[in-house]
């Protein structure tokens, strides 16, 4: 593949194709992503429809960015090249990611269902959900370390999706219990700024709801 710049540039009519098996990797590669964003669609239309906002799935799907560059500095530490198992790992882990920011941002709006101010129920939300969310990293990790540690030629093929999964999950477990909140009244404060400014009246039913 390195040559074929060289040779564009010096035969401009020449043309070319993929074939065999770097073929079938571009098609799966194509296919995977396809396959996720449409995930990620159903995300966020199944969190929407609960939560009756178009903000606060966003805010708990803001996570995922994170999540992914633990993926990245997992294949990073152990001297491995991403490879499609990987992005397998990476899909696998969006969901994990997506479940720990949900419990933390219920919490807050159940709180503040409850008439506790805003700042109080992210406090509260911190506390009562970090054993949860730091027990879902733990276990996840120490779940997959076998096979990060499995040196038989059949686990090879498993341990890049392993590895995309475990350090994914610990590297944005953090993230989330410090992004969410400060994101959270981030969009509280600019959902407040916005009804001022439409002159409507100020609802308490969570970050962003409409």
């Amino acid at each position: 593949m390195g040559y074929l710049p060289s040779l564009l540039r010096e035969y401009p009519g020449l043309n070319y194709s993929l074939e065999g098996e770097q073929e079938q990797q571009k098609e799966t590669i194509d296919g995977l992503v396809q396959g996720f964003g449409i995930a990620l669609a159903a995300i966020f239309a199944l969190l929407a429809i609960p939560l009756r906002s178009c903000f606060q799935p966003l805010l708990i799907m803001s996570a995922i960015p994170f999540g992914l560059v633990g993926a990245f500095l997992g294949h990073r530490i152990l001297g491995m090249d991403l490879s499609i198992l990987s992005m397998f790992g990476i899909v696998a882990l969006a969901g994990v990611v997506v479940n720990d920011s949900l419990i933390l941002v219920d919490y807050v709006n159940r709180q503040r269902r409850s008439g506790v101010p805003l700042r109080e129920s992210i406090l509260k939300a911190g506390s009562a959900r970090f054993r949860p969310i730091f027990l879902t990293s733990v276990t996840t990790f120490a779940g997959l370390t076998p096979l990060l540690m499995e040196t038989s030629l059949q686990a090879q093929s498993l341990i890049p999706m392993a590895v995309s999964l475990a350090f994914g999950v610990v590297f944005s477990s953090p993230v989330i219990l410090i992004l969410v909140p400060c994101a959270y009244m981030i969009l509280e404060d600019l959902g407040r700024a916005v009804r001022w400014l439409l002159g409507r009246p100020t609802v308490s039913r969570g970050a962003g709801a409409s």
